[in-house]
């Protein structure tokens, strides 16, 4: 059992069919609107649940019509059971822009993203499982707030738990309270905690300002600070990987044999495919890492099954639409 908790929303991606720039003051010719569940919760979820995994979700909503229709979509493929309702409170949501051959635009509400704290993932959601993911406290105030006070302290509950543990961001808007917060800090802070840290390089460098020699300099920072394997995704450049000593990596244990996994430093490319949309194709690869991991599989094959379902991503308007299971997705690539 893969426990995915975190940044929840709902993704609200109109048909654009030009790569028109848009323009203040121009009107833009759009076609019908895809509703989709968003942010890690519902991206790595789903993902892991249609590649054949057994996965719990914990999430909050609000009590608004967009809490509705998110709620429908997760008790349609029966993972509704730990999505938590908040009375009064704002679902949140995402105007996802992504016009062909152009990277996307998101407009972000966060609403009570923003109150979720530590308890808001109770014992009983992490009993019996085995690994716990937690992504994007960038978009989540609370768990960001005091250096990430509360992740350290679910991290820690997770770690106490016997569970081994991973973890993604987002970019911070370097223009809001998120650009405000010490990153670095909070990262020393939980990344002793942090089995698999699976950040971008975009994120990652924006985190830690203070690195200045590139990637290499990036992973080794990170696993300075306490991380088990750290894994970097490099969108069209595919990923990048290093690990710790065999020591650290004694949660590996459970899946494969640690020693297998110690001190390596590997890359993964893409696999090519036509690309319809790349929301969630992040989320995507870090579900294809971490059904590899439960598998058993190697740390270079746990990088291209990333690769492989992230590859699947893109070839559908939203994350999860273009991902099969997993013995359709071997067969394929």
């Amino acid at each position: 059992m893969i426990v995915v908790a975190g940044h929840l929303c709902l993704d609200i991606i109109p048909k654009i069919h030009s790569d028109t720039a848009l323009e203040p003051g121009t009107l833009v010719d759009v076609g019908p609107a895809d509703l989709a569940t968003g942010g890690a919760v519902s991206n790595v979820g789903t993902a892991l649940h249609k590649l054949g995994a057994q996965v719990r979700l914990v999430g909050k909503i609000g009590d608004d019509a967009f809490a509705k229709i998110v709620l429908a979509q997760f008790e349609s493929l029966g993972l509704a059971g730990d999505i938590q309702i908040a009375p009064g409170s704002v679902t949140s949501y995402s105007v996802v822009v992504s016009p062909p051959n152009t990277d996307r635009i998101f407009l972000h509400c966060p609403g009570c993203n923003d109150s979720f704290i530590s308890s808001d993932v109770p014992d009983s959601a992490l009993i019996g499982a085995s690994h716990f993911h937690f992504g994007y406290p960038p978009l989540m105030a609370a768990m960001r707030a005091d250096d990430g006070l509360e992740l350290v302290s679910l991290f820690q509950r997770a770690k106490r738990l016997g569970l081994s543990t991973s973890l993604d961001m987002s970019l911070p808007d370097k223009n809001s309270d998120q650009g405000k917060t010490n990153w670095t800090q909070l990262l020393t802070n939980v990344l002793p905690y942090v089995d698999f840290f699976m950040p971008s390089e975009e994120e990652l460098a924006f985190m830690l300002p203070q690195v200045v020699f590139g990637i290499e300099e990036l992973a080794r920072t990170c696993l300075n600070l306490g991380c088990g394997v750290i894994v970097i995704k490099r969108g069209t450049d595919g990923l990048f990987a290093q690990s710790a000593s065999a020591g650290r990596l004694e949660a590996i244990a459970k899946y494969s044999d640690p020693n297998t996994w110690s001190s390596q430093r590997l890359t993964q490319a893409i696999f090519p495919v036509e690309v319809v949309g790349t929301t969630g194709a992040g989320d995507a690869t870090i579900a294809g890492f971490l059904y590899g991991l439960v598998k058993g599989q190697s740390f270079q094959q746990c990088l291209a099954a990333g690769c492989m379902v992230g590859a699947m991503s893109v070839e559908g308007v939203d994350s999860v639409s273009g991902i099969k299971s997993w013995s359709e997705a071997c067969t394929r690539f």
